[in-house]
C-alpha cells in the first residue's frame, strides 16, 4: 500500500525509545513542533490540521499595540515617582484601550496622526485633558522607535487647545488678610506654607518637622521635590518659623487636617478654593480664580526678601533668572504696600545677577 506524502516542507525526526519507535513532526527544519505519533506518515485530519494552524501565514503587524504598551509599562522608560508613574499609567492604557487592537506598525503610516487626533476629541469638553493625551501618546510612541519597535511615528508635536500660563498669578498681602479673615487656622496653614516655600502642591502636603535643619543663621528646609526629584533648600522665613513654633509636638507633618491627619493634594487644594469662595477674594486681573498653585509667584517675592538669589529662586522655581525676576515684578505691581521696597531688591538682585 503506498504511504500518503507528508506535507511540502515538513520535517520529520525518527527517535527511538525504550517504549518503541516515536516521530516527531516539525512545520520545516529547525522550525516548530506541531505532532508527534507513532506512524512515519499520519494520515489523520488532527494532524493536517495542527501543520495548518503553525504554518499560517505571520503579518508584518502581529506585533500590536495592546502588546507594545504592555512593554513600555514594564520599560525602565516609565518614572519612579509615584504621581508620575500613576499618570502615565493611566494614559497608557487609555490608550492602549483605543488601538490595542490595531497593529504597531499603524503608527508608521502619516494617517495615525489622524487617528490619534480623533481619540484625543473624546476630551475636548476639558482642554487640559485633551491636551494630555498627547504628550502620552506621543511618549510612548518615542520609545518604541528608540526601541527598534517602530521605524518612526507621525505624532510629534500635536496641536494644543489650552494655552494658559498661572504663574504670573499672585496672592498679594491683601489677598491673605481677606483669606485669614473667615478661613480656619489649619486651612490657613496650607496657605500660608504654599507663599513661604514656593512648593508644589503635592510636595506641600509632604513636608515633615524632620526635614527641617539648622543653619548659621537660622534654618532651611531641605526637601527633595517629586517633579525633578532635586534637592531644594529653601530658608526658613520669619512668617514659616511661627508656623514651625506653633505646630504640636510630635506632629509628623508640617500640615494636617481638622482631626490632624495628613492632607491629600486635592484635599489641601480644595479647601483653599472653598474658603477663597467665603472671603471673596478678588480674582486675577483677567479673571481668573485664584488657586493653591498660584501661591509661587508670591514664594518667589518672599524669597527675594530672605536675601535668596534671582538664580537661587529660579532654580527653586523652575524658571529662568530672566522669568523669576518678571514675576516678583509682577508681584509689586499689585502689592502698592509693598512695591518699593520689592523693587528696590529686585533692581539689586539683578546687578548681582549680571555680575
Amino acid at each position: 500500500m503506498r504511504k500518503s506524502r507528508l506535507p511540502k516542507g515538513v520535517h520529520r525526526v525518527r527517535r527511538k525509545l525504550v517504549s518503541g519507535v516515536k516521530f516527531h513532526f516539525y512545520a520545516w527544519r529547525g522550525g516548530p513542533k506541531f505532532w508527534e505519533d507513532c506512524i512515519s506518515h499520519p494520515t489523520c485530519p488532527e494532524f493536517f490540521h495542527a501543520f495548518a494552524e503553525v504554518t499560517q501565514p505571520t503579518s508584518a503587524g502581529l506585533y500590536m499595540t495592546e502588546a507594545l504598551v504592555d512593554d513600555f509599562l514594564s520599560s525602565a522608560a516609565v518614572p519612579k515617582g509615584e504621581r508620575s508613574k500613576k499618570d502615565i499609567e493611566l494614559w497608557a492604557k487609555r490608550f492602549q484601550l483605543e488601538f490595542g487592537s490595531d497593529p504597531a506598525a499603524m503608527f508608521e503610516e502619516p494617517a495615525s496622526r489622524g487617528e490619534v487626533n480623533s481619540w484625543r476629541k473624546r476630551w475636548l469638553h476639558s482642554p487640559k485633558q485633551h491636551d494630555m493625551a498627547a504628550p502620552h501618546a506621543t511618549r510612548i510612541l518615542n520609545w518604541a522607535v528608540e526601541e527598534g519597535k517602530l521605524r518612526e511615528h507621525h505624532c510629534h508635536k500635536l496641536k494644543k487647545l489650552y494655552v494658559a500660563n498661572r504663574t504670573e498669578i499672585v496672592w498679594t498681602s491683601d489677598d491673605l488678610k481677606r483669606f485669614n479673615l473667615v478661613a480656619p487656622r489649619w486651612v490657613q496653614r496650607i496657605l500660608a506654607v504654599g507663599c513661604e516655600t514656593g512648593l508644589r502642591v503635592s510636595d506641600l502636603v509632604q513636608v515633615r518637622l524632620d526635614q527641617f535643619e539648622k543653619t548659621q543663621h537660622g534654618q532651611r528646609l531641605r526637601f527633595r521635590t517629586s517633579k525633578r526629584g532635586r534637592v531644594a533648600y529653601i530658608p526658613v522665613t520669619h512668617s514659616l518659623r511661627c508656623l514651625l513654633e506653633e505646630t504640636p509636638n510630635g506632629q509628623e507633618t508640617l500640615l494636617v487636617s481638622e482631626l490632624g491627619k495628613p492632607l491629600s493634594a486635592r484635599w489641601a487644594s480644595n479647601q483653599i478654593t472653598k474658603w477663597r469662595r467665603e472671603a471673596k477674594v478678588e480674582p486675577w486681573e483677567d479673571g481668573r480664580e485664584k488657586t493653591l498653585a498660584d501661591t509661587r509667584g508670591t514664594a518667589a517675592t518672599r524669597l527675594l526678601n530672605a536675601d535668596l538669589s534671582l538664580r537661587q529662586i529660579a532654580t527653586l522655581m523652575g524658571w529662568s533668572v530672566r522669568y523669576a525676576s518678571q514675576v516678583i515684578e509682577i508681584y509689586a505691581r499689585v502689592s502698592p504696600d509693598e512695591s518699593d521696597a520689592v523693587l528696590t531688591r529686585l533692581e539689586a538682585a539683578r546687578t548681582r545677577s549680571e555680575k
